[in-house]
């Protein structure tokens, strides 16, 4: 397979169509055309379904996309390796994380020693934050939780605790802490599956054999205080996370362990990135 042949192909997938990758690479329509039918015909496959200007890929193009899309990502860091000759003076990091609080920390240690790179960051819970480090739309992930997956790579990085915080008019105002089982008689306010701090909770819960259910669900930390401030219910948080208020507390769970565990990951293949090994240095000496 020769390598013109394939970026056309993964040129055309990513723009989905024919004009749109010929801007793209900077080179004619025909040569686009001609270079993805030589790579149907050499393995005798389909890949691309044409609808007018427009494609669609084909079962076995879907499968060669998301192998192209790792190449050209491989591709594109050896380019800036041998640009920058292992300096680091160009090129883009794309960070997602779980919260804006670690990752901004480590950005800016990040930027002070390497201004030239541009940083852009992505922000969801931890389950999306690690299916964009699968998908490369991210370079590398600050996730709350242990990921067994072999395809991916994680180095420990922090510990919390996950408390839960209400406001002034409940009952629990006084106190500084609670037992889990107290937990299951409450109206909890919590993030939506897939979140570090409910997948804690729900897990040291499923250990002490106490029922949790959420009274309400909402997509956002921000959300889960304002709950809590108006007194619908009670919230979960990591301990670091909680913004302070004078008619919101936090409380200790006495007797169970709730922690979220900060890791750093990228995909197992891309770990000796330099732009990857460098923000992973500077977040490690913190």
């Amino acid at each position: 397979m020769v390598f013109t042949q394939l970026r056309s192909f993964h040129a055309v997938a990513e723009n989905n169509g024919f004009t749109a990758a010929a801007n793209a690479l900077n080179v004619t329509q025909p040569t686009i055309t001609t270079q993805v039918k030589e790579l149907e015909d050499r393995y005798g496959v389909e890949l691309l379904i044409r609808r007018g200007r427009r494609v669609e890929l084909t079962e076995t193009g879907i499968a060669l996309f998301d192998i192209s899309r790792r190449i050209m990502k491989l591709n594109d860091e050896a380019e800036e390796l041998l640009t920058n000759s292992g300096k680091l003076m160009t090129g883009e990091l794309r960070v997602a994380a779980v919260g804006p609080f670690h990752a901004t920390e480590m950005i800016a240690r990040f930027l002070a020693k390497y201004p030239a790179i541009k940083v852009g960051m992505l922000l969801g819970n931890s389950d999306q934050t690690l299916q964009r480090i699968l998908d490369l739309e991210s370079d590398v992930g600050i996730l709350a939780h242990v990921v067994d997956d072999p395809r991916i790579y994680t180095v420990p990085y922090n510990r919390h605790e996950v408390v839960v915080f209400i406001n002034a008019d409940h009952p629990w105002f006084s106190r500084d802490s609670i037992s889990i089982a107290e937990l299951a008689d409450q109206p909890l306010i919590l993030r939506e599956v897939g979140s570090t701090t409910r997948r804690s909770l729900e897990r040291a819960a499923k250990i002490a054999e106490v029922a949790i259910n959420p009274f309400i669900e909402i997509g956002s930390r921000e959300g889960v205080w304002k709950a809590v401030e108006q007194g619908l219910g009670v919230g979960v948080v990591a301990d670091f996370e909680f913004v302070s208020h004078p008619r919101l507390k936090t409380i200790h769970i006495a007797d169970a362990e709730v922690s979220t565990e900060y890791r750093l990951a990228c995909l197992m293949e891309r770990r000796h990135s330099p732009k990857i090994e460098a923000f992973i240095e500077i977040a490690e000496a913190r």
